[in-house]
């Protein structure tokens, strides 16, 4: 694929004989328009397995899309957040070639950046429906006293996520998080990122282990 920074009369966009012009990201480009030969080829065994571990992270990742595109705002140059986390996470943190892929979530990024994380968390079940999460003060000085908590719970046998962004301080040192009524009493994920008010600083992820709601 050929990147061009400006035409002559500007960005090319559209169809011209065997080429197509386009602009993703702000960037311009130029590439070939795929051949159509009505031939149908058969593909590897390699093939196969690469495109259905795509697929598989790709639906992985939907649930937690909300938190992604804060988590990667700032690794998403000329791509999205999205695509970002999928660069991360998928020699990282899938286990097994297809047919028999599974995650490992100890190893699952949800967000990266300099921002300190939290110090000694401790997470627990004080009701089935609700999870509490606790940690020391940290005085490092690059941590500010209004950061903002971003807590995600994920449930694998539901694909389903909750959490919050932000309303609960660093200074804090603890916040709870009232399940919606189906990921009671089920086994969760649980994550925290750290992040400043407006979004331009954060924390690397922070995975804090599984939980049994029950």
């Amino acid at each position: 694929m050929t990147k061009i920074k400006e035409g002559i009369l500007g960005p090319v966009s559209g169809k011209i004989g065997p080429v197509v012009g386009g602009t993703w990201k702000g960037i311009p480009y130029l590439r070939l328009a795929p051949k159509k030969d009505g031939k149908k080829r058969k593909r590897t065994v390699g093939q196969i397995a690469n495109q259905e571990k795509f697929n598989y992270v790709n639906q992985l990742l939907v649930p937690f899309h909300p938190y992604i595109t804060i988590g990667f705002k700032h690794e998403a140059e000329h791509k999205t957040e999205i695509s970002a986390a999928f660069s991360v996470n998928f020699n990282r943190a899938i286990i097994g070639v297809f047919p028999n892929l599974s995650v490992d979530y100890s190893k699952l990024v949800l967000s990266v950046g300099k921002l300190p994380g939290l110090t000694d968390v401790v997470m627990e079940r004080i009701d089935p429906g609700v999870l509490k999460l606790s940690w020391t003060k940290d005085d490092c000085k690059y941590a500010i006293f209004n950061d903002q908590i971003i807590l995600v719970a994920y449930c694998p046998e539901l694909k389903k996520v909750d959490g919050f962004v932000g309303g609960v301080k660093r200074t804090e040192k603890e916040c709870i998080l009232k399940l919606e009524p189906k990921l009671r009493g089920k086994i969760l994920e649980v994550y925290v990122i750290v992040s400043s008010v407006d979004q331009k600083k954060i924390a690397n992820s922070q995975y804090l282990g599984s939980i049994n709601m029950m």
